[in-house]
């Protein structure tokens, strides 16, 4: 029997039910997941709020909550260098056999590397997508419904929509 692991990045800022479709999905189509938390060494950003620790937790609750157990999470800093990038990726992360991105760019680096990359099923991208998440967070606008419910009393324990307003003011 081969076992087939895939790999998925993303920064999670928050993690969102698009995300979570994806990861969902996935766990039913590989036997193992890689999660890459990427630009993890980044936190307390307008675009990177939430430390690597902070969307791990995210992650690990929300995904334990669906009961999905095949996965690892991995912390993948950005080196900014994309010739190297995936080099960086794979000396960080166990083998995987495929990438899952429907980023244009990851997808191109992968691939001029020799690795096969698949799409997943895209998920309302203009209501789930982080920036929308923390727009309506800094706005005070409805947020709850896009994220689990997980995921929003781990925000609201660490005062992530003040933290995120902090930001915005300095």
């Amino acid at each position: 029997m081969v076992i087939m692991k895939a790999l998925f990045i993303g920064r999670f800022q928050p993690l969102h039910k698009g995300h979570l479709k994806v990861l969902e999905y996935a766990s039913t189509q590989y036997d193992a997941l890689l999660i890459g938390i990427g630009s993890s060494q980044y936190g307390h950003t307008l675009e990177n709020p939430f430390t690597a620790q902070e969307r791990k937790w995210m992650l690990k609750h929300a995904l334990a909550e669906l009961h999905i157990t095949n996965f690892q999470i991995v912390c993948i800093s950005d080196i900014h260098d994309p010739p190297r990038w995936v080099a960086h990726v794979c000396s960080l992360v166990p083998e995987f056999d495929v990438v899952l991105s429907n980023d244009e760019f990851t997808t191109d680096l992968f691939i001029e590397q020799g690795y096969v990359v698949n799409k997943t099923p895209i998920y309302k991208r203009d209501l789930y997508a982080g920036k929308e998440v923390r727009r309506r967070m800094v706005a005070d606008e409805p947020w709850k419904a896009l994220v689990p419910k997980e995921v929003y009393d781990i925000i609201q324990k660490i005062n992530g929509v003040q933290r995120l307003k902090a930001i915005v003011q300095s």
